[in-house]
C-alpha cells in the first residue's frame, strides 16, 4: 500500500502550500481522494498516470477539497481518455460538475458516473475481490465524510517444499491457497496448516479529512492500518475547533490512541503556521506512532 500527498493544506492554495489531495495505491488500485485546486499539476510531478485513476472520493464540498475536479475530468477528455471515471461525493457535486460542462460546451468522451452520498451512518460504496470502500460519517459545516479503504484477506502462501513432499497434485493448489484441507495423491487427507503459511495481514487506511473530534468514527477506523486526520491547528488555538469544525493535533492523535490504529499521519494544516514539527510534537504527547503529511510526499506500506 502507498499513499501519495499531493496537497495537504486547509484553504487556499499557496506557492509551497496545496489543498487536500491524495493518491492511495491499493491491491492495483489507484484511488484518488480529494481533489483540491491544482491536483492536476500535483499529480504530474508525482508522475502519476492519469490513466490509472479509476475511482475519485470527494469528501465534502468545501473548494478545497473539489476545485481541481472540473478542470482533471475536462483533461481525461483532451487526453482522449475512453475508461469509464466513478466519483463518490456528497448530492450536490454531479449537478455543479455538469453545470461546469453544459456552460463550456465540454462533454465527456468517456462515461462519467457519479455516485451521490448523502446517507449518515456509514455505508459500503465500493467493492471488488481484493478491497472494499466504507464511508467514515463526519462532523464539519457541512454534510462530510471521510473513506476507509480495506483490503480484503489475502490468501495463505503454498510452502513448494512442503506441498511437493506431501504429494499434492498441482490441481489443488487453489484449495489450498484458501485454506482448505485437501487430499494427497495416495487419498490421505493433508492438513492445511502443515503445508502452507499464514498470509500478509490485509492493510487498511481510514481518511478523515474535515472534522471537529468525533469519536463516534471510532468504531469504524478500530485497529485500522493508517490513519490521516485532519489537524488544523495547535493546541494554541483550540478555541478556533468550534466554530470552523475543526481539530488539533493533539485531538487528531487522541482519535489515534482510542481506536488503537498503528500509525496516524498528520495532516490538512492552517497557513497561519510557519512549520509542522510542533504538530508532531503535540501529537506525540498523546500517540507515539506520528507522521507529518507534506505536498509531493509518500509514503510505503509493505
Amino acid at each position: 500500500m502507498k499513499l501519495t500527498i499531493l496537497g495537504c493544506h486547509s484553504a487556499t492554495p499557496g506557492i509551497n502550500s496545496n489543498p487536500t489531495a491524495q493518491v492511495l495505491e491499493i491491491k492495483n488500485h489507484m484511488f484518488l481522494i480529494d481533489c483540491g485546486e491544482g491536483t492536476q499539476v500535483q499529480l504530474r510531478r508525482s508522475k502519476v498516470k492519469f490513466s490509472r485513476i479509476k475511482h475519485i472520493f470527494i469528501s465534502h464540498l468545501h473548494g478545497d477539497h473539489y476545485f481541481g475536479l472540473i478542470g482533471l475530468v475536462n483533461t481525461f477528455s483532451l487526453l482522449t481518455r475512453e475508461t469509464e471515471l466513478h466519483i463518490y461525493a456528497p448530492k450536490g457535486l454531479k449537478e455543479v460538475i455538469l453545470l461546469q460542462m453544459k456552460l463550456s460546451a465540454s462533454w465527456t468522451k468517456y462515461p462519467l458516473i457519479f455516485h451521490e452520498l448523502s446517507a449518515n451512518e456509514s455505508e459500503l460504496i465500493y467493492e471488488d475481490d481484493k478491497v472494499e470502500v466504507h464511508t467514515i460519517p463526519l462532523k464539519h459545516r457541512i454534510y462530510t465524510n471521510g473513506f476507509l479503504f480495506k483490503e480484503k484477506e489475502n490468501e495463505r502462501k503454498i510452502d513448494i517444499n512442503l506441498v511437493t513432499e506431501a504429494n499434492i497434485n498441482k490441481a489443488y493448489f487453489r484449495k489450498l491457497k484458501q485454506g482448505f484441507d485437501v487430499e494427497n495423491e495416495d487419498g490421505v487427507l493433508i492438513s492445511n496448516q502443515k503445508v502452507t503459511k499464514d498470509p500478509i495481514a490485509a492493510k487498511s487506511y481510514a481518511f478523515c479529512s474535515d472534522t471537529i473530534y468525533n469519536e463516534d468514527i471510532i468504531p469504524i477506523i478500530k485497529d485500522c492500518t493508517i490513519l490521516y486526520h485532519e489537524s488544523t491547528f495547535l493546541d494554541k488555538n483550540e478555541s478556533l475547533c468550534i466554530p470552523t469544525k475543526h481539530s488539533t493535533a493533539k485531538q487528531a492523535a487522541t482519535i489515534a490512541k482510542k481506536a488503537n490504529v498503528e500509525t496516524l499521519i498528520l495532516g490538512h494544516y492552517s497557513t497561519r503556521y510557519n512549520g509542522y514539527e510542533d504538530f508532531k510534537s503535540e501529537a506525540k504527547t498523546v500517540f507515539d506512532n506520528v507522521l507529518l503529511s507534506k505536498d509531493g510526499k509518500s509514503f510505503n506500506f509493505d
